[in-house]
């Protein structure tokens, strides 16, 4: 949107979402010379107010605001009295429900473009899904549009996956990162323990540290200034942490377990070979990440009987949280979860209070609808991991570039597995073998046939399971002989994917009993264990019962917090993490971030009120 915005003339007016890419954009575009501003809950009310005065005398090529502000009384009018010559929208994934994180100030956006026209509105997003793109020019009220999707393959950057069991994926990072030619690297891992954990390992054959959320600024920005200046060869962190470094040399990105979608993994891959230069992406997986994902997926999104029973009990009059959960008798965080899925829903409307009163009839629907899309997400990504095609043309088509994604990029570990770090083959066994003619057979005979259906066919009594025949059909397609394609069903009002399966030239001359090399893939086992060192200790307080006086002083500065800025009690700082502050007295970043669910953001935002709080209650 620079371009554009500066082309045009005037102020272009940028809507963000994240206060610390708000920041470097500005910081990047200042010193550029250009004259810009940004307005977001992180600053003081003099200078938000100058930000406005500047706008407002036309004075600004540049104003960046937090989606938030828009619901502010009297600031979306403000802008309308002198109409920016381009709204432009950042991160616009963020506007769907499809998309990473569903925020309801950004997809009230659409709501206030009509006021701000006649400007030209541009969404921009790394990886938006033609399903999401969709939605985004739903939400914003744009009926007639233009789309410029390009750029999504990266040409240089092999991609392999490699089945490796949760224990044994740290010795294969060892072993993959012994060699210097793979570092710098990137791994990342699901949990801040673990990247500490790891960190802690590695360090000891080569320079390497985490990198996550738990993390105080101070030490946040010394690694990552270690890491760019190449002090630090390793950087392992969280995958629910967005890293914001442009590292152009990294040659390895390693991610220990399953992202949740295509679209996460895109992102994080893309952190390697920004220089250009030849990279390698190493995706580890195996059942277990299903597991995992299936638990924080229940947590996550409760089922919808409990919302029901919420909905059920609203109604236009005001209630009470602790009122409402104790009628219900649902458990306090299943509650809490299921009211706030309900509020991002409409079905519930909250005050600053957390006072609820009947919302929406139609939460439902999108509701269930969020959660199917979630579902299919994750089994995008498992799909992926066991795909028998080649990697980077399957992302290529995920977000929409089927024209692109036709072609094979001809490194990663379909297309040639002579060359892959992580994942190794095997010589066929006499059944996999006999397997192979079976198949050529039966294609010759009767052509494309789904791979469900092809496997029951030939394999009646399940002589071969599913899993074994379809890594036969896996390895067929790496040596040429069959290819294998995706396709999808409705059925019920659902796409249902499959595999379809088609010979090709080499396989139609391969004859009966034919001798050539066929090699299956092996799960990734490193060479030899090494010897791991333990994690450092924990510095955490053993939390004892919550102090009553603290936990009320909290509850009454979240109050007002919450009625100052527009929003329910729990966005400021949910029950949970209210508690544990009451029972563990933090008193320095450090100790505050050891409270699961807080993170960097709510500590530089609230960690001084919350630590003047403690302090004072305690002293007194």
């Amino acid at each position: 949107y620079q371009l554009p915005g500066i082309v045009r003339g005037g102020t272009a007016l940028v809507i963000s979402p994240l206060i610390a890419l708000m920041e470097d954009q500005v910081a990047k575009l200042k010193d550029q010379g250009f004259r810009v501003e940004r307005i977001h809950s992180g600053r003081d009310s003099a200078s938000s107010r100058q930000a406005c005065v500047d706008y407002l005398n036309g004075s600004l090529q540049f104003l960046f605001v937090a989606p938030e502000r828009l619901r502010l009384s009297g600031f979306p009018e403000m802008l309308a009295k002198r109409k920016p010559n381009l709204v432009a929208i950042d991160e616009a994934h963020c506007i769907s429900q499809w998309g990473h994180d569903l925020r309801p100030d950004y997809r009230r956006i659409g709501q206030h473009l009509p006021n701000l026209r006649p400007a030209p509105v541009i969404a921009l997003t790394a990886t938006a899904t033609p399903l999401v793109q969709k939605d985004i020019a739903q939400q914003l009220g744009l009926p007639q549009l233009e789309r410029f999707i390009h750029g999504f393959r990266r040409s240089n950057l092999a991609i392999e996956a490699v089945e490796v069991v949760p224990s044994k994926r740290g010795y294969l990072v060892s072993e993959l990162l012994s060699d210097e030619t793979r570092r710098p690297a990137i791994v990342y891992t699901p949990t801040r323990k673990q990247a500490t954990s790891l960190a802690v390992d590695l360090a000891g054959e080569f320079p390497a540290a985490a990198y996550h959320a738990g993390l105080n600024s101070d030490k946040r920005r010394r690694v990552q200034d270690q890491f760019l200046a190449g002090k630090i060869e390793v950087m392992v962190a969280t995958i629910a942490f967005g890293m914001g470094i442009d590292k152009p040399d990294v040659r390895t990105v390693i991610h220990t377990a399953l992202p949740g979608s295509l679209e996460a993994y895109y992102q994080e891959v893309g952190r390697a070979g920004r220089d250009g230069a030849p990279s390698r992406a190493i995706l580890m997986h195996s059942y277990a990440d299903r597991y995992t994902h299936d638990f924080f997926f229940e947590r996550d999104y409760p089922d919808v009987g409990v919302l029901d029973r919420i909905f059920a009990e609203l109604r236009a009059e005001p209630q009470e949280k602790p009122e409402l959960q104790k009628k219900l008798r649902i458990d306090g965080d299943l509650f809490d979860k299921a009211l706030e899925k309900l509020w991002i829903h409409g079905g519930g409307v909250m005050d600053y209070a957390e006072r609820t009163t009947r919302g929406l009839e139609t939460w439902r629907d999108s509701y269930i609808a969020q959660g199917e899309q979630k579902r299919s997400q994750i089994d995008q990504m498992i799909r992926y991991a066991e795909t028998n095609q080649c990697r980077m043309s399957t992302l290529v088509r995920h977000f929409g570039d089927f024209a692109d994604g036709q072609k094979n990029c001809g490194i990663c570990d379909f297309c040639a597995p002579s060359e892959c770090a992580a994942q190794r083959f095997r010589p066929a066994t006499r059944a996999e073998r006999e397997a192979l003619f079976r198949v050529l057979a039966e294609l010759k005979a009767r052509g494309t046939r789904a791979t469900g259906r092809l496997h029951s066919d030939l394999f009646p009594a399940n002589e071969m399971i599913r899993d074994a025949f379809e890594e036969v059909l896996g390895g067929m397609a790496r040596a040429g002989l069959v290819r294998l394609l995706d396709a999808s069903f409705d059925k019920d009002g659902k796409t249902i994917p499959y595999r379809k399966v088609s010979i090709t030239r080499e396989g139609q001359s391969l004859e009966e009993g034919a001798t050539f090399e066929f090699r299956m893939k092996e799960t990734g086992k490193p060479a030899k264990a090494k010897r791991r060192k333990k994690a450092a200790p924990s510095t955490s307080k053993p939390a004892g019962p919550a102090d009553s006086r603290i936990e009320k002083a909290l509850r009454d500065w979240r109050l007002k917090e919450a009625r100052k800025r527009g929003v329910p009690a729990f966005r400021i700082l949910t029950d949970k993490a209210l508690t544990a502050i009451a029972a563990t007295h933090p008193i320095t970043s450090d100790e505050l971030l050891l409270i699961p669910g807080i993170g960097m953001g709510t500590v530089e935002k609230y960690g001084p009120s919350i630590f003047r709080i403690v302090e004072g209650v305690r002293h007194h």
